[in-house]
């Protein structure tokens, strides 16, 4: 393992990074936020994304993960003393073993692939973080290629975001854009380029509900703000709306809990069409065989 820089008082660099778990416009600045834990840090380095900075526990016996983590990564090291790593990591008892510093990438469109099954979500003025993270996690669970967050939103990498996502953000684009008009431009690009993209708003008072509607074909599903739901801009660039129907006595559905139920719903179409296909192929391959 290559030698460390060691810090153990709150110099500048420390103020930097711990300024990055609460100022979102020094992280946008610096386009570098902060992640902790295995299974996200060990995803920013599987899919790729640019790790800066290792920091970790200059006291503590470092377990075969992060040995193996710093000795392969190829990143600046950082041994920092064990009470200023629990500030980063934002915890009041144990330190956290690592924290990564990792470069935030482009915030562009094409890094979404669009294809036959394309399947994206876009979030409209989301404000809440842990609403992010929660529906990238379930982009990620159910087979979405990308999520975009529209208009002025809680940021994709606030620490609330980073961490509900469980790592999930680094296996799934997850764009930002200044409004739901670059997303309906990049949207009408896609069809000039021959890919059907249906978009689909969901809304209460939507056209049909959400299993009488074929999420077989290119889909961009559409998820309202937490409190006003989809704009009326959104209501008029959505080729459909569709509903959750509900029972007892809720009115709605959290933000990242309805798009969690119409991606399980486009999934489970998708699965299924997938099998009948399949099935149809067999038996016309047995049938041509005798």
């Amino acid at each position: 393992m290559l030698a460390a820089q060691r810090i153990s008082s709150r110099n500048a660099r420390f103020q930097q990074w711990e300024s990055f778990l609460t100022n979102r416009n020094k992280r946008t600045r610096a386009r570098q936020f902060l992640v902790q834990g295995v299974r996200p840090i060990s995803l920013a380095v599987e899919h790729g994304w640019t790790v800066r900075t290792l920091i970790y526990d200059a006291q503590r016996p470092l377990s075969r993960w992060a040995e193996d983590l710093l000795g392969t990564a190829k990143a600046e090291r950082v041994a920092m003393a064990p009470g200023l790593l629990a500030d980063l990591g934002e915890k009041t008892e144990d330190a956290p073993e690592v924290v990564a510093v990792v470069d935030m990438p482009d915030d562009d469109l094409a890094r979404i692939t669009v294809g036959e099954d394309f399947l994206g979500v876009a979030f409209d003025r989301p404000t809440s973080p842990g609403n992010i993270g929660s529906i990238i996690r379930s982009a990620d669970a159910f087979g979405a290629h990308g999520l975009i967050v529209a208009g002025h939103a809680a940021d994709v990498y606030d620490p609330k975001t980073v961490r509900a996502s469980t790592g999930s953000l680094f296996a799934v684009p997850s764009v930002r854009v200044p409004a739901h008009r670059d997303v309906v431009a990049w949207t009408r690009a896609e069809r000039a380029q021959g890919t059907p993209v249906v978009i689909v708003g969901t809304d209460e008072h939507g056209d049909c509900d959400v299993f009488d509607f074929d999420f077989t074909r290119p889909t961009l599903l559409v998820i309202g703000n937490e409190t006003s739901g989809l704009s009326n801009a959104w209501r008029e660039a959505c080729d459909h709306l569709v509903r959750i129907p509900m029972g007892g006595a809720a009115s709605s559905l959290n933000a990242a809990n309805a798009a969690t139920a119409v991606l399980y719903e486009i999934s489970r179409q998708r699965i299924a069409a997938h099998r009948h296909a399949t099935d149809r192929h067999t038996i016309h391959r047995q049938a041509a065989s005798r």
